[in-house]
């Protein structure tokens, strides 16, 4: 009698956990076919128009489980995924689950695993900005806490759980997998020049003369003070390069609340809707300086070489100021406009790629994964 099929479960929520997931569902599919490989969407964000894009550029196939959760509060949110995974569980049976960040599912999801005994392996471990205030931040401390194989995008993670008590040998240092998305899908973003063209911008930008902007962060735009102060200083650089804005749905929605459209109407400031990966991919890539809340985008910057300004007051990718292209600013106008500046002028941190950012971290995890979880399958591939 054949022994059964080998089962791992593959946690998304939200839109960066697509670009994390798609290279190592990718390397199951290469390097172990025989697996029996799901993917299980909580619907954390559930926009049906962004959610599909991400899907069919990312060569990501639709998912197997989706819990269409949808939003709420981080209780509400947190609560619901766990109720609707507990029975998805039952019924799979999976030998391991994998969650990756440090979204309201991760830690979801891995809470109902870890009471069941089922294995919990945690891509983009030990991450921290010590903030506290940070949803993500609790989210990352304790997935970690409660995860058996934590797998690592920089060597700096392995100190933090090192200081949290976690065991050296339940960590592995496999590098970036939004890098090797990154890396897979840059020669095919759509040019800039397409992207502006289809949402009518009639200004004809030109490379390496705008900068792009994106913003979400419950932090800044959330506050009303806040979402002001920065609406008028980015208007402010706009007189300096026009600035293209991909606006967030959470972002939209307060913007109009707070009636804050004025800030927006001004002929250097471009907005477009929620972009597709390759459109903001190719915006990215030809941009002066991007400035961002985005932790995702403080990572691809420095990949790509491109000067990043951070609009928070900390980071859990502090890689990206040591050795990349970020620099943090927090919600200071003056220190946002004079960095701004800085970068017009001088061309911004040259920076550097970090170690294990090639490409090639999901072949490294799925490699380590199945040796340790599956020693006997691995020995007889």
């Amino acid at each position: 009698m054949s022994a059964p099929l080998k089962k791992i479960i593959c946690v998304v929520g939200a839109r960066p956990n697509f670009m994390k997931i798609a290279p190592v569902m990718d390397a199951f599919k290469q390097l172990y076919p025989a697996l029996d490989v799901l993917l299980l969407h909580t619907g954390q964000h559930y926009d049906a128009n962004m959610n599909a894009q991400f899907f069919e550029q990312l060569s990501i196939p639709e998912p197997d489980i989706d819990l269409e959760v949808g939003s709420g509060s981080h209780a509400v949110q947190t609560a619901e995924v766990m109720l609707r995974f507990e029975p998805v569980l039952d019924k799979e049976q999976p030998d391991a689950i994998i969650v990756v960040g440090d979204v309201n599912s991760t830690i979801s999801c891995a809470l109902v695993a870890v009471k069941k005994d089922i294995p919990v392996i945690h891509i983009e471990a030990g991450l921290r900005s010590y903030d506290r205030k940070m949803p993500e931040e609790i989210n990352r401390v304790l997935t970690d806490q409660i995860s058996d194989r934590l797998y690592t995008t920089e060597k700096l993670a392995k100190q933090n759980l090192a200081k949290e008590g976690i065991p050296a040998e339940r960590v592995y240092f496999a590098g970036n997998v939004m890098i090797d998305t990154l890396k897979k899908n840059a020669e095919k973003a759509v040019p800039f020049t397409d992207t502006l063209k289809h949402y009518d911008i009639k200004e004809a930008l030109t490379a390496n003369n705008y900068s792009l902007l994106t913003m979400h962060r419950p932090s800044n735009v959330d506050n009303k003070e806040i979402l002001e102060t920065l609406l008028k200083t980015i208007r402010k650089t706009s007189k300096i390069i026009p600035v293209v804005f991909p606006v967030h749905p959470r972002t939209q929605g307060k913007i109009k609340k707070f009636g804050l459209d004025e800030y927006l109407e001004d002929k250097n400031i471009h907005t477009l809707p929620p972009l597709g990966y390759r459109q903001l991919v190719g915006l990215m890539m030809n941009a002066k300086v991007v400035m961002t809340d985005s932790g995702g985008i403080q990572e691809e910057t420095t990949a790509l070489g491109i000067p990043c300004i951070t609009l928070r007051e900390n980071t859990e990718r502090p890689i990206t100021v040591e050795q990349g292209t970020n620099t943090i600013v927090g919600v200071d106008p003056e220190l946002i406009y004079s960095t701004f500046e800085d970068v017009i002028k001088t061309g911004g941190k040259a920076g550097k790629q970090p170690e294990l950012w090639d490409g090639h971290a999901a072949k490294r995890i799925v490699t380590d994964l199945v040796n340790w979880l599956f020693p006997l399958l691995s020995g007889a591939r």
